[in-house]
């Protein structure tokens, strides 16, 4: 019997048929067609997107993984979208975000069950062009503020909502936003004016062409290359009432419960990630000789292997136990997510490491994929929750009980 690290794309009877199907077309896209040429599009310009492979992902319903197939779209649930984009994250950790980026912008619309809305914004995705969308939410000076409901009221220097008549005018900055500079929509969080810190948090979408709206900065990332991330200013952009995101004040709930859905496929990506890695030094130590025989002969290297599949193996179990719990469980629970999460952010540093250590000066060249991958295994622990905070979700769970549940 012969074991992969690798899941078996042909064999993922969990999923329904139809899904089934969907996943195995992208993962095999992912391995044929984004794997070899991650390390071009890394290297390439900051802000550039390989527009032509988007339009192949879109082609295999890669921009419309999330929304349900009555809508047109393939309708995976978290365990199918974990499962693309773990295979997406093996092959180029940065093209996962940008697919992934335009599902979160797709997301509330889809919670919120809004008809308007839904044909205005989401049916785009079904066109011919390749089409991107981006959620708003982080600042440069509120992180937790926005994600944990007990600081909302010492955010400080909001994107700001004002009610005038039939619209809101919109005015302040986003900071950290992938596909800012490449998205044509957006969905925003904005505190509605009069309401301290965030504690009026509410959700928007918002169309980047429209007048006010301005994209500042790209910034140029340590890692995630391949996604272009950056800055939308707001400068008294009217938005309609109409485009209200659920209710007025509902940006916590609809956060919240996005957040919990987002750290499963987040733990995915981590998990690409660290299996990357153990790939990758797998490549080496059964070549490799060293002392009169192959590396991974020697008692060290064997105990850095060994670990660095319990951690692959470890971290795929957690994501998709947590997938199938937000799959089949209403509210969406905040325990599993997170706990899948911290394990396999960990997961993917932890390998990155050991992976460089196993192949050292050769893995220390520019032209070698683990330096990228090195450099990628760090934007995990950054977005949706870092190890920090995803501690004082689970702690809470622990002492004081899960209200969501």
């Amino acid at each position: 019997m012969t074991i992969s690290i690798r899941p078996d794309l042909d064999d993922l009877h969990t999923l329904p048929k139809g899904h089934r199907d969907s996943v195995r077309r992208l993962g095999e896209f992912a391995r044929e067609r984004v794997a070899p040429t991650a390390g071009e599009r890394d290297r390439a310009p900051i802000g550039t997107v390989d527009w032509d492979l988007v339009g192949e992902a879109r082609d295999l319903g890669g921009l419309r993984m999330g929304l349900p197939e009555e809508m047109g779209g393939l309708g995976l649930g978290a365990e199918g979208l974990g499962r693309v984009l773990e295979e997406f994250a093996a092959a180029d950790p940065g093209f996962a975000l940008i697919l992934g980026a335009t599902g979160l912008f797709q997301t509330p619309i889809v919670l919120a069950g809004d008809e308007r809305l839904i044909a205005e914004y989401l049916m785009p995705f079904l066109g011919d062009a390749p089409l991107l969308g981006c959620n708003a939410v982080a600042e440069e000076l509120n992180g937790t503020d926005l994600v944990l409901a007990q600081n909302a009221p010492y955010a400080t220097d909001m994107t700001t909502a004002t009610l005038r008549g039939d619209h809101y005018v919109l005015s302040g900055k986003k900071k950290y936003i992938t596909n800012a500079p490449v998205a044509r929509y957006a969905t925003v969080m904005a505190n509605v004016a009069g309401h301290p810190g965030s504690t009026g948090l509410t959700c928007f979408i918002v169309d980047l062409e429209w007048d006010g709206v301005r994209r500042g900065v790209t910034h140029d990332k340590f890692g995630y290359r391949t996604a272009p991330a950056g800055e939308l200013i707001f400068n008294d952009v009217s938005v309609p009432v109409e485009n209200v995101i659920g209710d007025v004040l509902g940006g916590w709930d609809l956060n919240t419960t996005q957040g919990n859905i987002c750290r499963v496929t987040c733990a995915a990506i981590a998990t690409g990630l660290a299996r990357h890695s153990l790939e990758r030094a797998l490549e080496w130590v059964t070549e490799r000789r060293q002392g009169g025989g192959t590396l991974f002969r020697h008692q060290m290297t064997a105990r850095k292997i060994a670990d660095m599949a319990a951690a692959v193996e470890s971290a795929r179990a957690l994501w998709v136990n947590a997938a199938r719990t937000v799959d089949t469980t209403l509210p969406v629970p905040t325990y599993e997510p997170a706990i899948a999460k911290m394990v396999a952010d960990r997961a993917a540093v932890d390998n990155a490491n050991i992976a460089m250590s196993l192949i050292g000066a050769q893995a220390f060249q520019r032209d070698d994929d683990m330096e990228r991958i090195l450099r990628d295994s760090f934007g995990p622990r950054i977005y949706e929750g870092s190890p920090e905070a995803l501690a004082m979700t689970i702690t809470d769970v622990l002492c004081v009980g899960d209200e969501r549940r």
